[in-house]
């Protein structure tokens, strides 16, 4: 969760640094053509339930076919991943991180602190953490299935092509998920105003 600076004049006011808006920009952009162009790359060849497994609707797709779908997919992953990458040295360089991550009295804040805004700060910080391995298991899957001839040995941790490809597919719902309880818990943090600081 973003820092948040009062203003002198507007106590009420919120303002988040320009690269920290940057990133969720990108961020959001990137998941939504992931996500897309995603949902082509499945439809062309199903997940789950064989050639005839659920068909999405052509709305929500990005891309014209298997193989256009394949170049947004990994365009945008590169994307996504640099940009991940950019805003971890950030948090690490500007020592973000000490406010971002969970450490062990948050667990305890959330089972006995009588304070609501402490136990929200507690919750974000340990949804925050839990999802860095996720978004590490979703690039490197993703990553795999791009390069599979030259990460063969990556590869064969995962067991079978067909393991590999759900691994990465049910990543999607967990991000999603993330993202919601992000933004929720943010919400419930510092109202709708923390939530707008972020992007204008």
């Amino acid at each position: 969760m973003e820092e948040v600076k009062k203003s002198t004049k507007n106590p009420k006011a919120t303002k988040q640094d320009l690269l920290a808006k940057a990133f969720h920009w990108i961020n959001i952009v990137s998941l939504l053509i992931m996500a897309s162009s995603g949902l082509r790359i499945y439809n062309s060849n199903p997940v789950f339930g064989g050639r005839e497994g659920i068909d999405f609707p052509g709305t929500f797709l990005l891309g014209d076919g298997l193989a256009d779908g394949r170049v947004w997919h990994f365009a945008a992953m590169w994307v996504y991943a640099i940009n991940l990458l950019i805003y971890g040295l950030y948090i690490f360089i500007t020592k973000r991180w000490k406010n971002r991550f969970a450490a062990s009295n948050d667990l305890k804040a959330l089972q006995v602190s009588a304070n609501t805004k402490r136990k929200i700060f507690a919750g974000h910080k340990i949804v925050y953490t839990v999802i860095i391995p996720i978004l590490l298991l979703a690039i490197v899957s993703g990553v795999v299935m791009y390069k599979p001839a030259q990460l063969h040995w990556l590869a064969s941790l995962f067991g079978s092509w067909q393991v590999l490809r759900t691994v990465h597919f049910l990543t999607i719902p967990i991000v999603l998920g993330f993202t919601f309880a992000h933004s929720f818990l943010a919400l419930k943090f510092g109202g709708i105003r923390l939530v707008k600081s972020m992007f204008v």
